[in-house]
């Protein structure tokens, strides 16, 4: 079969060392030229980041992050960015985290130095999210792109088990939908598929040994690849269901993506077998979606939308604003109807075997 397709790679710096991102922040922020640094942590995280810019000017510490980046949240950050006068952004921490660094240069056009914490993966994608009016919204701007990203595993080690899980599963997501995504192609399949072996095998070694470096290294690598890959092949049926999720109803991010991901497998993989097959064989299983229970099982992995507080009476909103921003190429089309049933399982924790069944029996 003749292969035609079209693909963009982000250029972007990657530095990776264990016990080395106050080292590799100080050169970079040299190489850059950066005389006045903003850095954004959480207060949970404030003091770590401190000692990993302690080698930088900072001109600014601001810890005002909250979960889906609201937009009053982002504004405050932007009048202070301005009215410090800085020329490097430095954000140390989580999805969140880097969120509302990258609304602060998606208006300032500042350079963003990214230290990630979790296996959220938005320092290496130009994606951007804003919350307004439980509504969140989502663009693409290479403004928003960090420059430079430092990995260190050992700035992971904090990451309580249960968070390191629900993180690296959100990764394993961008994995498994960078392979339907609008702009899938087979340059992303391949970042897609090693992203999904270097995860199903950094989290358990995680979970064994949580203090350990080489589970968190596999599962930082795995979660790099999975945003590139992500980055390149763009938003798909799993990504804007759980964008709702998020924005309208609240619901924490990385812990939703984990809970939804084997309905949306499930739902899809019937009507993606080249898909299905490169994900069961980067699980090394017989199956795409039993290489994902397996692994979900021995993680003890998030399994209902119900434990973060969704609920029935939330499914029709849910189905109303995601249904129409679902990709026209998602393998399987999505009807009012067959959403609604694919919610109503993953707020139950159903058996997604069962759904599966039932999706492939469905008229496509």
């Amino acid at each position: 079969m003749k292969l035609t397709f079209e693909h963009t790679t982000l250029g972007q710096r990657v530095l990776f060392g264990s016990g080395q991102a106050a080292d590799l922040v100080a050169a970079e922020a040299a190489r850059l030229g950066a005389g006045k640094a903003m850095v954004i942590a959480s207060d949970f995280e404030m003091a770590m980041a401190r000692t990993v810019a302690a080698g930088i000017d900072v001109a600014l510490w601001h810890s005002g992050v909250v979960m889906h980046v609201p937009l009053e949240t982002a504004q405050a950050a932007r009048t202070a960015a301005e009215e410090a006068g800085v020329d490097l952004i430095v954000c140390v921490g989580g999805g969140s985290t880097t969120g509302l660094a990258k609304a602060v240069a998606l208006t300032t056009g500042l350079p963003i130095l990214a230290v990630p914490t979790t296996y959220a993966g938005s320092e290496a994608t130009n994606v951007w999210g804003l919350t307004e009016a439980s509504r969140k919204t989502t663009g693409v701007d290479d403004k928003v792109l960090p420059v430079t990203v430092v990995y260190d595993a050992e700035l992971t080690l904090s990451l309580p088990v249960e968070m390191s899980v629900a993180s690296g599963l959100n990764g394993m997501a961008h994995c498994i939908d960078s392979l339907w995504g609008p702009r899938a192609d087979p340059i992303n399949a391949a970042m897609a598929s090693e992203g999904i072996r270097a995860l199903s095998r950094g989290l358990p070694a995680i979970v064994a040994e949580p203090a350990g470096l080489p589970g968190r290294e596999q599962a930082l690598y795995g979660a790099y690849l999975s945003a590139v890959a992500f980055a390149s092949a763009g938003s798909g049926m799993h990504h804007k269901i759980c964008h709702v999720l998020g924005g309208t109803f609240n619901l924490p991010h990385a812990q939703t993506h984990a809970a939804v991901l084997p309905y949306v497998l499930a739902f899809n993989g019937p009507a993606a077998p080249e898909a299905r097959a490169r994900i069961a064989a980067a699980f090394g299983s017989d199956t795409a979606l039993g290489g994902l229970q397996e692994l979900r099982g021995r993680l003890d992995a998030p399994k209902a939308l119900k434990d973060y507080g969704f609920t029935a009476a939330d499914i029709p909103e849910a189905v109303a604003v995601a249904l129409p921003a679902i990709p026209a190429n998602n393998p399987r089309p999505v009807t009012a109807a067959n959403l609604t049933a694919l919610l109503t399982a993953a707020l139950n924790g159903d058996d997604p075997k069962t759904l599966s069944d039932q999706f492939q029996e469905e008229p496509r």
